[in-house]
């Protein structure tokens, strides 16, 4: 049987996570069918997901861990105009434009 669920990744006491397809039989840090998605739960709580891959598995009978349905669905209710500009907003401002020096009228005429 196939599972949607997540993987860890990242250092100690400082968590990444994947949500991935795999088989429910294996471990949790095993080789994966399909890569999915991702999810940093530190700071913001960043999460994304390919959802016509998830939707596919789903369809296919793939069996989805409570915590990555839980996300999906928390996830689903944003609007994503909504996720652009918080991110947007948490992204430094870019440096303004410096306007170029004014050019020396050219010699010969």
């Amino acid at each position: 049987m196939v599972k949607i669920r997540l993987s860890r990744g990242g250092s100690k006491k400082r968590p990444f996570y994947r949500v991935v397809a795999v088989d429910s039989r294996r471990s949790r840090e095993t080789r994966v069918i399909e890569f999915l998605g991702t999810y940093a739960p530190l700071g913001a709580g960043s999460f994304s997901i390919r959802k016509p891959a998830y939707d596919r598995w789903v369809s296919q009978g793939a069996q989805v861990s409570d915590t990555v349905r839980t996300l999906v669905e928390r996830h689903a209710e944003e609007p994503q105009e909504v996720a652009v500009e918080a991110a947007a907003a948490e992204a430094p401002a870019a440096p303004a434009a410096e306007t170029p020096a004014a050019e020396a009228p050219a010699a010969g005429s």
